[in-house]
């Protein structure tokens, strides 16, 4: 009988595949945390070197990097060949080593943005799943991996994603330090001590404003949590050791071989920029709707979990059922709050604490950044993790008018950036090459926040589940449209293939110069010094007191005696200063390549140029 047999084999077959699926599933979820932060490393790293480096923060960042390793001093920072303090060296070590291993290239530039970033999404998915569970945990994690401003940094080469981590793993490390006088009767010294050691790496990362933003998260929830007495029970003499032992040495070092460096770094960098420095000033708003569209729709559920942090604790069935008159009104005791629920009320109000901290310290100086505020994302993506859990678990009716609140303003938001992008693309209006190269992704990205808004209110009556895949997917609709709007626009920010024009004639032994601005990815994509003509900015205060020959900062009348000296030369200039050039300058420039609203022109006569006419031609055209 072969049929019983095949139905035999077929049987066996199935109950092996089921068995296998259910071995694969037992053990992703035994190792969701790591496995979620793989997840979003490759998620980073897709693509990760296909942009050109964006002026001037990528090209900053990665010309000191590369100089290390030129000049072999790990020490000293520098930028253009120049003395640069602005930022202690941690990720420019890690950006160096990066340079050694992968090459000179972008994507060994920002891998350790996408690496950092990758190590807060599992340190954030532990730290929730510590407070409020391993549900709670995953999709903290997932909210946090899947946030727009969080993805785009992490694909961003700045120090802020590295000191972002830093901060994350030193407030886990505290609260779960702090947590476990409640299970042992006695503060775990090892976490405590462990937190010291990411606030050291922090501050080698981005200065004190790393110590600085952990202490006072940390002394305000010990305060408004009755907690002041552990205080006491802390190690601090390990703490403070292994802190100074990490990140003291470098600042000694560097403070003995260049005089004023502290001066400069403590006084110039932290106090004078902080309360006066006026670049890229903004409003105190400006975090609030960057916060909020930064990590939407995931903040819709923030104040759902802010909510459960003021509550009372429930009371038990037996004393919610006492009479409220009579003798056992008056013997009734006080209720005892349930240990659990003040465990929760005290990490919810901890997460609180942390964000609005971040928030209220960046936003009292002018001078504002976006990735700013990307060390209170980790708390938002909790947070926002327990709402979502807290709303699932509410009657139909009512879960489904908080969804529909959600579809409203997905609605509106959605229609705003469709009016916008139409107004904006009129060629009328100013920078229209901008605003004409993003919309198509503009309108995408309203498409995904019309479609969420739709079928949330529909899922949200069927399965939790499927609601959270469908706010997960929106987020990557939205995500492959803000990477394609990157790729369309990196021209008019970046100078890649400005630098690949220019690059021939630097190996010609052409001298590099720019006038009025410091393009400053030009010296990592040439390999050569850029001579900053008319240069004011921040090379300035540990430039050279003395340069006769004009070699780092050229006046006007050291470029007209450079120009018409016998070293060929290429100079970069914004189009609009090009007619003004032109009239000092003998011989007249030769334009070899544009990009953006830059130009590269060239001291020798076309005909001894390596362009042909076209190019030329085609930079003419009005930017």
């Amino acid at each position: 009988m072969p049929w019983r047999i095949l139905i035999r084999v077929r049987q066996r077959y199935s109950d092996s595949v089921r068995g296998h699926r259910k071995a694969l599933s037992c053990w992703l979820w035994k190792h969701r945390q790591p496995v979620c932060a793989g997840m979003a490393l490759v998620l980073y790293l897709i693509g990760l070197g296909r942009p050109p480096l964006w002026e001037p923060d990528e090209g900053r960042y990665a010309e000191i990097a590369r100089e290390m390793v030129v000049n072999h001093d790990y020490i000293t920072p520098r930028n253009n060949f120049v003395r640069y303090f602005e930022k202690p060296p941690l990720v420019y070590w890690i950006t160096a080593a990066s340079l050694r291993v992968f090459g000179h290239n972008e994507f060994a530039v920002r891998l350790q943005a996408a690496v950092a970033s990758a190590g807060q999404v599992a340190i954030t998915g532990a730290l929730g799943e510590r407070m409020f569970g391993p549900t709670t945990g995953l999709l903290g994690a997932v909210a946090l991996a899947l946030s727009p401003l969080f993805f785009a940094f992490a694909r961003f080469a700045t120090p802020d994603p590295a000191l972002a981590l830093f901060i994350t793993a030193a407030m886990a490390c505290f609260y779960i330090g702090a947590e476990s006088v409640e299970v042992a009767g006695a503060v775990s010294g090892w976490w405590i001590v462990t937190g010291a050691a990411m606030l050291a790496l922090g501050t080698l990362t981005k200065g004190l404003v790393a110590l600085f933003l952990g202490g006072i998260i940390v002394l305000l929830w010990l305060i408004l949590t009755a907690r002041t007495r552990i205080l006491a029970e802390l190690p601090w003499l390990r703490s403070i050791g292994l802190y100074l032992a990490l990140s003291l040495p470098w600042f000694v070092v560097v403070a003995r071989r260049n005089p004023g460096f502290l001066q400069f770094f403590i006084i110039h960098e932290h106090l004078q920029r902080y309360l006066q420095d006026t670049e890229h000033g903004w409003g105190p708003w400006f975090y609030i709707p960057i916060a909020i569209a930064g990590t939407w729709p995931w903040f819709y559920f923030v104040p759902f979990a802010v909510g459960a942090s003021i509550c009372r604790p429930a009371l038990s069935p037996a004393r919610a059922n006492m009479p409220l008159t009579g003798p056992a009104a008056i013997n009734r005791q006080p209720p005892k709050a349930d240990p659990v629920e003040g465990h929760t009320r005290d990490a919810l109000r901890f997460l609180i604490i942390w964000f609005a901290v971040v928030l209220v310290f960046f936003s009292i100086p002018r001078a504002k950044l976006g990735e700013y505020i990307l060390p209170g994302l980790p708390p938002i993506a909790v947070l926002s993790a327990y709402g979502l859990a807290r709303i699932e678990q509410l009657a139909t009716m009512r879960r489904r008018r908080i969804w529909l609140i959600f579809a409203a303003i997905n609605i509106v938001a959605a229609t705003a950036i469709t009016c916008v992008t139409i107004i904006t693309t009129d060629t009328r209006m100013s920078y229209p090459r901008f605003t004409q190269a993003v919309s198509g992704d503009a309108l995408v990205i309203a498409g995904g926040l019309l479609t969420v808004g739709l079928i949330s209110p529909i899922l949200a009556g069927y399965s939790a589940g499927a609601v959270r895949v469908a706010l997960a997917i929106s987020v990557l609709i939205e995500i492959g449209a803000a990477m394609d709007a990157r790729q369309r626009v990196a021209p008019m920010v970046s100078y890649r293939n400005l630098a690949r024009l220019i690059d021939p004639y630097v190996k010609r032994g052409c001298r590099l110069m720019s006038y009025g601005h410091f393009e400053q990815a030009l010296p990592f994509y040439t390999g050569t010094r850029e001579t900053l003509v008319n240069y004011r900015g921040e090379l300035g205060p540990f430039g050279p007191v003395h340069d006769p020959d004009g070699r780092i900062f050229s006046t006007i009348r050291q470029l007209k005696q450079i120009w018409g000296g016998e070293q060929c030369t290429v100079l970069v200039v914004n189009r609009s200063d090009l007619p003004s050039l032109t009239k000092m300058l003998s011989p007249m420039p030769t334009v070899i390549g544009c990009e953006g609203k830059k130009l590269a022109v060239y001291n020798r006569p076309a005909a001894s140029s390596a362009q042909n006419t076209p190019v030329a031609d085609s930079c003419g055209q009005k930017f």
